[in-house]
């Protein structure tokens, strides 16, 4: 066959293709207007992982990668279908045309668009104002609702006509549904909090809380931990009775919970507290959810203490406050594959490696198949100091190269949904470990050693390969999430794309 035949080939199965895709949809919303029937949740992920594992039985082993990303995305094409058919049915109770978004101070880096794209066929966006303008926000607006951040939670209050109870009990308010002189203050914040505590499988029940923060969440969470019957409730703050002075007192506290915003972007690495002091503690809570990982949970999990971010709190507040601008129901294992995405969404991936292991070319490849921004932080610094890291080395030894590495670590880590590939020698610094997992999933790019290149690499050349390895290897494998092989670098990025699911 010449090539026009070929094509004309391909043009016959791609039309084969769209008529079976268009049958596989039909047959998902039939499924979808079962499940509704039946009050079936729409995601099965053991039903999904056992469906993939028999395809890929099926496959050549040479397929096997593109099979998994080709029926990876059919599924998520398939649920998203079924969700808005089953679940939100946005268009079908005719709420595409209505208009919803966040009020807040600053939300240039927000999730809460990302967040409700997934719950709901309708307009979301963003409304940065100042205080002096929330009036006209308010009576001009030509939204059906809007949520509500830091800081005008309590300020919003004064503007609805209808307090919900749960408002009213938290003097709160972080969604607001109808149009200017006929608004309703509701608080979906106080279900999200509930939903961010059972989700974990710790029980508040009879234990110390010790709550960090008296600003505009404090209220909501400490209404929910007295329905949650806990035992103690302290709130500590920088003015009150109970405050960072004499916080060990309570260094007996059993669940910790950091309502504060230190730690949040742009101020990643601080930390409220030193919570190596409490011996008693089995979690902590961190309403943070950027970065992923605050340093007041890297620190808790070093000693073995569960701690989670607000991510969870974000999502389900949200759906909640989907419901209510739909007026719809919607099942709450939507909040799961909510998390699930935007965490992925907004993840980085970083390489670590062997100089020469194949990181700056799987990374733009895998960047370039996730449709995130690759950067290479051997690129920033030489971009930043007019001179290559080899040459920084050679001139200023590595001491000094590893302090400008980690100085530009700071700034790159901070940043979402970017691959990032760092250099061989990032592990030797314990300081870097918590700067890139903070934000992001850690992959060690394994590599036979006879193939690594250690041409104009210094480190390399001063000592053998197998010796720097040795150094190394153990941190390589300690701050990893996964482990790739690498020996195949035009392969690689195929690999991390099915191991993480991407």
């Amino acid at each position: 066959m010449n090539l026009d035949d070929l094509r004309k080939e391909i043009d016959r199965i791609d039309d084969k293709l769209l008529q079976l895709f268009q049958e596989r949809m039909g047959i998902v919303k039939d499924i979808a207007e079962y499940k509704k029937a039946h009050s079936i949740p729409i995601l099965n992920s053991e039903l999904e992982k056992a469906k993939l594992s028999n395809i890929i039985s099926k496959t050549d082993e040479e397929l096997v990668s593109y099979t998994q990303i080709l029926f990876n995305t059919l599924f998520d094409t398939s649920k998203s279908y079924q969700e808005k058919l089953n679940i939100s049915q946005p268009a079908a109770l005719g709420y595409s045309d209505k208009k919803f978004g966040l009020l807040g101070a600053e939300l240039q880096h927000s999730y809460s668009p990302l967040i409700h794209s997934h719950l709901g066929d309708y307009e979301y966006g963003l409304y940065e104002k100042q205080s002096d303008q929330l009036y006209d926000f308010v009576h001009n607006s030509n939204l059906d609702g809007f949520n509500v951040t830091i800081p005008y939670k309590k300020d919003i209050m004064k503007y609805c006509n209808i307090l919900t109870p749960i408002a009213k009990r938290t003097g709160s308010v972080n969604t607001v549904i109808g149009k200017a002189n006929n608004l309703t203050g509701d608080n979906t914040d106080y279900y999200g909090f509930r939903y961010m505590i059972e989700r974990s499988g710790i029980n508040p029940e009879g234990k110390k809380i010790l709550l960090l923060g008296d600003g505009g969440s404090a209220a909501t969470i400490k209404a929910a931990i007295q329905d949650m019957n806990a035992g103690c409730l302290v709130t500590v703050s920088r003015s009150g009775q109970e405050n960072y002075g004499n916080i060990s007192n309570h260094y007996d506290s059993d669940i910790i919970i950091n309502s504060t915003p230190v730690g949040m972007y742009p101020d990643n690495g601080k930390t409220v507290i030193d919570i190596s002091s409490f011996k008693k503690c089995i979690a902590l809570f961190d309403l943070i959810y950027n970065p992923a990982q605050t340093r007041l949970m890297y620190e808790a999990s070093k000693l073995g203490i569960k701690a989670y971010n607000g991510l969870s709190m974000l999502a389900a507040q949200a759906k909640k406050a989907a419901e209510l601008f739909t007026e719809s129901v919607i099942d709450d294992s939507v909040i799961e594959r909510v998390v699930e995405k935007v965490a992925k969404k907004t993840g980085n991936i970083v390489l670590i490696g062997m100089p020469g292991s194949g990181k700056s070319t799987v990374g733009k490849a895998l960047a370039e198949l996730t449709e995130r921004a690759f950067i290479d932080t051997d690129e920033v610094i030489a971009a930043t100091y007019n001179k290559s890291a080899s040459d920084i080395i050679k001139d200023k030894g590595e001491v000094f190269f590893r302090d400008i590495e980690t100085k530009v670590l700071e700034k790159v880590t901070k940043q979402s949904n970017c691959v990032i590939s760092t250099g061989g020698g990032v592990v030797t610094r314990e300081r870097n470990r918590y700067l890139l997992r903070q934000n992001g999933i850690v992959v060690f790019l394994k590599r036979d050693l006879s193939l690594l290149c250690t041409l104009d690499r210094p480190l390399s050349q001063q000592n053998t390969l197998e010796e720097l390895y040795k150094a190394r290897k153990n941190n390589y494998l300690g701050w990893s999430d996964y482990q790739i092989d690498c020996d195949d670098t035009d392969k690689a990025h195929l690999k991390i794309y099915e191991v993480l699911g991407l």
